[in-house]
């Protein structure tokens, strides 16, 4: 796991309170230095699965409005190396030692709604973004070329605001569930007009196989798109760069998306339809499957009334989210059934 740098301030009386937190700590190295102000900063390393631990037990001593402050700060190396901790030995009696439970290994989730904050915030940036991934990935779609749909999905920046729609509806938090929503709108809304305008103007040949392959959803499908979801969580609450992963989800979403406005554009409405209820099921499935990843790592609130805010939202959300995978999948049969 990777490692992170704490740096603590609080008033200097609350000195020897830290200290006696961070007797049972498992962190790596502490420095404490004193300033003119009667504050003290203390320094702390240690592994990222670790942090969300702690600052729980300094939030909870200390309250917000004590003069502390506590930033999380990501460490690339340190000289000398940090050694690899012993496992814990036997004790004098020669028993084994309680096992304690381990704790998840990903970061703190203060340190997850920072990331995913600034992954799902609406931009010119990111306007400028997904119009270049379409119309690369629209170019690619029209000439078949699987190459060029590849690149369309590197430049596709739709990984972050659905995993921070499932992390909001986790922890039931509709300040990001808000802006992830209006990041995936702005998204689908400038991918869809503006393939729906290429449409218009490029000829559509809708028995291309890159079309044809994006009108109609399957069981593989389906387990894509819930690969694409977990993984794309993973990526995030492990702490590690999402890119790679950011392009499994990318080709989960943006080829339908174009595909539906290609073939509606050049007045192919059936396949266009067809294309829109696999992007849909795909959204539904990544959701999904991101929410199920951040309960299995165990991204929980801290406080008791934010976990029953948080449960009475997840259960809304799981339950929209079923109920919608189960229409689609009713029209996909459907669609299956007129094909034949």
């Amino acid at each position: 796991m990777a490692l992170r740098l704490l740096e603590l301030t609080v008033p200097s009386q609350g000195i020897e309170t830290v200290s006696s937190l961070l007797e049972d700590a498992p962190v790596l190295h502490v420095w404490i230095s004193k300033s003119a102000d009667a504050t003290s900063l203390v320094h702390i390393l240690l592994d990222a699965q670790h942090v969300e631990t702690l600052s729980d037990k300094l939030l909870s001593r200390f309250g917000s409005g004590s003069g502390m402050r506590l930033i999380t700060l990501p460490v690339e190396a340190t000289i000398p190396p940090v050694e690899e901790p012993r496992e814990p030995s036997e004790n004098v009696q020669g028993e084994e030692p309680a096992a304690e439970a381990p704790e998840p290994q990903r970061i703190s989730r203060e340190e997850l709604y920072e990331d995913l904050s600034q992954a799902s915030r609406v931009s010119g940036v990111y306007a400028v973004m997904v119009a270049l991934s379409t119309l690369v990935a629209a170019v690619g779609l029209v000439r078949g070329d699987i190459a060029i749909v590849i690149g369309a999905m590197v430049i596709a920046p739709l990984l972050g605001p659905n995993v921070a729609l499932s992390r909001a509806c986790t922890l039931g938090d509709p300040g990001l569930a808000k802006r992830s929503l209006k990041a995936i709108g702005v998204g689908v809304a400038i991918a869809g007009a503006l393939s729906l305008m290429l449409g218009f103007i490029l000829r559509i040949d809708p028995t291309s196989p890159e079309l044809a392959a994006r009108t109609r959803a399957d069981f593989a499908d389906i387990v894509l798109a819930l690969a694409a979801g977990g993984a794309g969580s993973l990526a995030f609450t492990s702490g590690v760069p999402a890119i790679v992963v950011g392009v499994m989800v990318a080709v989960a979403l943006l080829p339908p998306l174009v595909v539906s406005g290609l073939l509606a554009g050049g007045g192919y409405v059936g396949p266009a339809a067809g294309a829109l209820i696999l992007t849909l099921t795909n959204v539904t499935c990544i959701n999904l499957a991101a929410m199920a990843t951040f309960f299995l790592q165990k991204v929980r609130p801290r406080t008791w009334w934010e976990a029953e805010q948080a449960r009475s939202a997840t259960r809304l959300a799981i339950t929209i989210w079923v109920l919608m995978l189960v229409v689609l999948l009713g029209l996909m049969l459907s669609n299956q059934v007129r094909a034949i």
